[in-house]
């Protein structure tokens, strides 16, 4: 089981870009020309998190007006959220973690998905599982890089997308792992940015990410 993305050059959700920026949007009039910037800057993966009302429209709007984006929902907990998140034009699905009802809707739901993880008995349960893939979360308070080293080791079939306390200072450590294909954050979305409508400043902060790798 993988996380490829049809119509994508790339493999994975994963290898898509160094940084996955985690979106919460309170207006889904802000979906659009934010997801222009990030593409312009280089972030084509975009997490929309499913916290907010806002959450489905916004899916909904960047799948169907801006076509170099792959829009996916974070913060996915149920079945039903799943469903939701694919009939609005999610491409891919994240998790703050999982459950077996959760994993059978996420794996039956015909895209790419990244459940949570925080230990390395939940690692060992997806493996088993046929998952490879995953998000750790949260990546700072859960171990960090030192963690997700030692996880190298022994369970080298593992890859990750590190997200919570991820920021510019400490990216370059986490994706210079061999079992960590991109990070998750929020660095490049600042509040007092999206407040002003200020995409300029996304798309700089954006292209800043980018370079990362």
């Amino acid at each position: 089981m993988t996380s490829s993305v049809p119509g994508t050059p790339a493999a994975s959700v994963l290898d898509l870009a160094p940084v996955v920026p985690v979106v919460v949007l309170e207006d889904a009039a802000d979906a659009v020309p934010l997801a222009r910037a990030l593409v312009a800057g280089g972030l084509p993966a975009i997490e929309v998190t499913l916290r907010t009302p806002a959450a489905m429209d916004a899916i909904r709007a960047i799948a169907a007006e801006v076509p170099n984006a792959v829009v996916g929902a974070g913060t996915v907990i149920t079945p039903g959220g799943v469903a939701d998140a694919v009939a609005a034009g999610a491409r891919f699905l994240v998790s703050p973690g999982w459950t077996d009802a959760l994993l059978d809707a996420m794996a039956a739901s015909g895209v790419p998905f990244l459940p949570g993880v925080s230990t390395t008995s939940e690692v060992v349960a997806l493996l088993e599982r046929g998952v490879r893939e995953m998000k750790f979360f949260p990546a700072e308070a859960a171990g960090g890089v030192p963690y997700l080293k030692s996880l190298a080791g022994p369970l080298p079939q593992a890859r990750f997308c590190p997200t919570g306390g991820v920021g510019p200072a400490n990216a370059p450590a986490y994706l210079a792992l061999p079992n960590v294909g991109c990070v998750g954050g929020t660095w490049m979305l600042p509040g007092d940015a999206v407040a002003t409508k200020d995409w300029t400043r996304v798309e700089k902060l954006a292209r800043e990410a980018a370079g990362l790798r």
